[in-house]
């Protein structure tokens, strides 16, 4: 199955343009975002480990939708902050708020993301194989973004130890990865950051980062690239996740990039057609995000 999402679903420039503002009593953003799509990517795990309570209460909100996964960040202590040795304790929190959704069989992904200038280097590998240990039992996807790690043993490895490839689009530098459809293990991923060449190494803010939206053009061949993960033969779900969150553009190129893979016309959020009228029109048809998002208030994600 080939799911569809944006990374997150509670930011505050989506009031008016996602979501309706005010928004009405008893409106959940989870449950308006379910409706629409099949996955989201949770933020929140990456500042922190989840907590069994916001994953039961995620669970309980979602459960209309059967097809429904999360797929989560590695928390940043793993990934980012790397001068310093973690803890058992920091594996066992983590892996708790994980389990409750793995036990409910919601998991669809734990994204292992790393930042460019983690390199293809011994230490780094040796990094990975660390992590690989602590979280054995997940279904781990890699994201790597310097070319370094561009090469066949790489690839291999992956493969030989069941860990899935995150393939993204991100601005293209001269050590930059670049776009592929590279299927490792049963659970392919893609991940498009935008193309913000200007504020991509800016100590800036994610929002100003990320605040690209992809036309139909630029989108055609991640959805051709989407379409051949899933045909590999060793791939079994599918997760194509757009993290160029500002102003819900990534939502706009998520129901874009469903509606080019399934050849199907989508619902989008009337405010939403009306911001992005020119890319999301041709795929979509409006809908009332007020009737759909009805229920109790989720926790941020």
């Amino acid at each position: 199955m080939i799911r569809f999402g944006p990374a997150g679903w509670t930011y505050k420039d989506w009031e008016g343009v996602v979501y309706p503002k005010p928004k009405p009593k008893g409106f959940d953003p989870l449950v308006a975002m379910a409706s629409l799509f099949d996955t989201v990517e949770l933020n929140t795990s990456f500042y922190a480990p989840i907590t069994p309570h916001n994953a039961h209460l995620w669970l309980e909100r979602t459960a209309f939708n059967p097809d429904f996964r999360f797929t989560a960040k590695l928390w940043r202590r793993f990934t980012h902050q790397r001068d310093e040795p973690w803890t058992a304790e920091d594996v066992r929190w983590t892996r708790v708020g994980l389990g409750v959704l793995s036990e409910a069989g919601r998991l669809g992904a734990v994204l292992v993301q790393f930042p460019w200038s983690f390199r293809n280097e011994p230490e780094s590998r040796d990094h990975v194989d660390a992590i690989v240990s602590a979280f054995e039992g997940f279904p781990l996807v890699l994201e790597v973004r310097h070319a370094s790690w561009n090469e066949p043993s790489y690839y291999a490895e992956l493969v030989e130890r069941g860990l899935g490839f995150v393939n993204i689009d991100q601005p293209l530098f001269k050590n930059s990865i670049a776009p592929s459809a590279r299927a490792t293990a049963a659970v392919g991923y893609v991940r498009v950051h935008g193309r913000n060449y200007k504020e991509w190494f800016r100590q800036t803010s994610p929002i100003d980062r990320y605040d690209y939206l992809y036309s139909a053009r630029e989108l055609q061949p991640w959805a051709d690239r989407t379409k051949e993960i899933a045909a590999h033969p060793r791939t079994e779900d599918v997760y194509v996740i757009t993290n160029n969150h500002a102003r819900g553009k990534g939502v706009t190129n998520a129901l874009m990039l469903k509606a080019m893979v399934t050849g199907q016309p989508v619902e989008a959020p009337a405010t939403l057609l009306r911001e992005y009228a020119g890319a999301l029109r041709p795929y979509a048809r409006p809908v009332d995000m007020a009737e759909l998002g009805r229920g109790s208030p989720a926790p941020s994600g």
